[in-house]
C-alpha cells in the first residue's frame, strides 16, 4: 500500500487490514523504502528497503525495527542505500541469514529454548524433530530450504504410511519455526507460508449403544480393578478428560457447589475451568477413600501415589466389557452426546467441556439435528391430533366415480 511514512503514521496506523497476516507501507516520497507489518505484533514493524541487484533480481535490504529505528534514521540509510545501488555498489549480505544459521540451529538454540517453558507439546515437538526433521533439513541453511522440497517431504510421510494429520504436523512445526525465525529476522519471509496440508478429517467416534452401555458399566461396577474402574466412570460422568481426572486433587472439588475447578496449569485451553458435578460424578468421589490421605483424588493402591497411566489396566476391561476399539476419550464423547441429545445447547456443552474452539464443539451438530427434529414433531402430533380427519387416510381412500 503506497502511503506517505510520516512520523504520526509510524506512531498511530502501523495496523494489519482485518483478514491479513502482514501489509507492506511503500513511502510514496522514497521509491524502495517501506515497512512491514504483522497482524500479531500491530502497532510496530520492520523497515526494509527493495532494490534489484546487478542480476535484476528483487532484493530486501534490512534496516531495522520501528521500534529501534527512528523515521529519520530509516530514511537516512535508504536514501544512503539509494545511492549504493544507483553506483552499483549493493549492499552486503550482512543483513540476510549466514550460511551457518541452518534448520538444526534454528530448532536447538532458538526455537526449542523459547518454546521449553511456554509450549505443551514440547517435548512432541522435539520427538518429532529428531525423528524426521533433522535428518531431512537439520544440516540445509534457512535461506537454501524451499518450498518444493518441503512439499515432497509431506508426500514422502504419507506414503510412509503415516496418517495424513500426523504428516500435517510435521509441516506445521517446521512451518511454525521458520515464522519464528522471520520474527527474530535471521530470514526476510517465511517460504513454508500457506503450503496445503491434507487436513483429513481423522474424527474417531465410538459412542457405545444403550446395550453395549449396559455391559460397559456392568464391567466397571464389577471389576476387581476399583481405581480404575473409578477412572472410567468419572470420565463418563463429567466428560473430562484422562490428564485431567488423573491431575485432579481434593483442594479442587467443592461438594457444597457440586463444581470441580480445573486450574489453568492443567486445563488444556489454558484457562481456569469450572465442570459441574452431576450426581454420577459425586457418587464416583464419595466411594474414593483417598481424602485425607493424599492430595489427589485418584490414587494408585500398589504405589500409593497418582497415576499417570492407566492404559494396559483399561485395554483389559475395554476387551471384557467387549468393545475393544473404545478408548479413554471416547468416554468424553459419550458425555457430549448424551448431553446434546437431552437438548443442551452446543454452547453450553463447549463450556462444560472446556473447547476453546466452537468448530469442534459441533462436531455433535448431528446428535443436535435429531434432538430439533424431535422437538419440531412435538408441534407436528399437536397438529396431527387436532385435525377433525386424519389427511393420510383420506389420501389413501380411492374416490368412487358415478356412472351414468
Amino acid at each position: 500500500m503506497l502511503v506517505k511514512l510520516t512520523q504520526d503514521f509510524i506512531a498511530n496506523q502501523l495496523q494489519s487490514p482485518q483478514g491479513k497476516s502482514r501489509i507492506e507501507f511503500c513511502d510514496t516520497t522514497l521509491p524502495g523504502l517501506y515497512i512491514e507489518v504483522n497482524a500479531s505484533r500491530p502497532g510496530q514493524g520492520i523497515f526494509r528497503y527493495r532494490y534489484k541487484d546487478s542480476t535484476g533480481k528483487t532484493c530486501h535490504s534490512l534496516i531495522g525495527s520501528s521500534n529501534v529505528v527512528t523515521r529519520d534514521i530509516a530514511f537516512q540509510r535508504a536514501s544512503t542505500l539509494r545511492e549504493q545501488v544507483k553506483l552499483s555498489i549493493y549492499p552486503k549480505a550482512a543483513d540476510k541469514p549466514a550460511p551457518s544459521v541452518t534448520v538444526s540451529d534454528l530448532f536447538e538454540k532458538h526455537v526449542f529454548p523459547y518454546t521449553l517453558p511456554r509450549k505443551r507439546s514440547h517435548s512432541r515437538d522435539v520427538e518429532m524433530y529428531n525423528l524426521r526433521l533433522k535428518p531431512a533439513f537439520g544440516s540445509k541453511a534457512l535461506s537454501s530450504v524451499s518450498r518444493k522440497e518441503v512439499q515432497l517431504f509431506h508426500t514422502r510421510l504419507l506414503e510412509e504410511k503415516l496418517a495424513p494429520a500426523t504428516c500435517d504436523h510435521y509441516v506445521k512445526l517446521l512451518r511454525s519455526a521458520f515464522n519464528h525465525a522471520v520474527r527474530w529476522e535471521l530470514i526476510d519471509k517465511n517460504p513454508l507460508a500457506g503450503i496445503k496440508l491434507f487436513n483429513a478429517d481423522n474424527r474417531v467416534d465410538n459412542v457405545p449403544d444403550k446395550e453395549q452401555l449396559v455391559t460397559l458399566l456392568n464391567v466397571l461396577q464389577t471389576d476387581e480393578n476399583r481405581a480404575v474402574c473409578q477412572i472410567a466412570l468419572f470420565l463418563l460422568a463429567t466428560g473430562a478428560r484422562l490428564s485431567e481426572a488423573l491431575g485432579a486433587q481434593w483442594s479442587m472439588i467443592d461438594r457444597q457447589n457440586r463444581t470441580w475447578r480445573i486450574p489453568a496449569r492443567t486445563s488444556k485451553s489454558k484457562r481456569i475451568r469450572s465442570v459441574p458435578l452431576s450426581d454420577a460424578a459425586l457418587d464416583v468421589i464419595n466411594q474414593l477413600d483417598s481424602a485425607g490421605t493424599s492430595e489427589y483424588l485418584f490414587i494408585s493402591p500398589k504405589s500409593g501415589l497418582p497415576f499417570t497411566t492407566i492404559q494396559k489396566v483399561w485395554c483389559r476391561i475395554k476387551a471384557k466389557a467387549g468393545l475393544p476399539k473404545l478408548r479413554l476419550h471416547d468416554l468424553r464423547h459419550c458425555n457430549a452426546s448424551w448431553m446434546v441429545s437431552a437438548g443442551v445447547s452446543l454452547f453450553v456443552v463447549q463450556d462444560i467441556l472446556g473447547h476453546s474452539d466452537p468448530k469442534i464443539t459441533m462436531r455433535y451438530s448431528h446428535v443436535a439435528s435429531e434432538t430439533k427434529l424431535k422437538a419440531s414433531n412435538t408441534a407436528s402430533e399437536i397438529i396431527r391430533a387436532s385435525m377433525p380427519f386424519n389427511l393420510s387416510v383420506v389420501a389413501e381412500t380411492p374416490v368412487e366415480v358415478a356412472t351414468v
